[in-house]
């Protein structure tokens, strides 16, 4: 997984070493409970439609925040408290991606979701959370040198 960061590529290595489809959903849920939402110094509600994930029914919403040293942070809302797996995606690029330079979050690929979570997710979640991997490199995309 060389174009994947380090941090969020040993999360995708250790989900896909989990063949236990049980093991895998309980380990999301267990990480979706460390979900925290955007601080309020970053966004408050009503948050704008322009950091809201085109086609999750979960209602999410993304900010990256440049650090001085040019990494990035990313912070989320998750409008539906039942949105166990866009609080897990959430938590798993908080800090899988903590820090990255623009350049290699750009280059995250949308099948980490698939790789994450398997292939069993319907397809409005998939849309969802593919989504929301998209809102993020295309974040990290916009700090890129012209």
């Amino acid at each position: 997984m060389a174009e994947i960061p380090e941090r969020l590529a040993a999360t995708v290595e250790a989900f896909e070493m989990l063949p236990d489809r049980a093991e895998r959903i309980q380990w999301l849920i267990d990480i979706a409970e460390r979900f925290r939402e955007v601080p309020p110094e970053v966004a408050r509600r009503p948050f704008p439609e322009a950091h809201r994930v085109p086609a999750c029914e979960s209602e999410a919403y993304v900010w990256g925040v440049e650090r001085p040293d040019g990494g990035l942070d990313f912070h989320f809302a998750v409008e539906n408290p039942q949105g166990l797996s866009a609080k897990a995606m959430a938590v798993i690029l908080k800090e899988g991606l903590a820090g990255t330079r623009p350049e290699d979050v750009a280059a995250v690929p949308q099948d980490i979701v698939y790789k994450i979570f398997g292939n069993e997710l319907s397809m409005g979640k998939s849309m969802g959370l593919q989504g929301m991997v998209s809102m993020v490199t295309n974040t990290a995309k916009k700090k890129l040198p012209a």
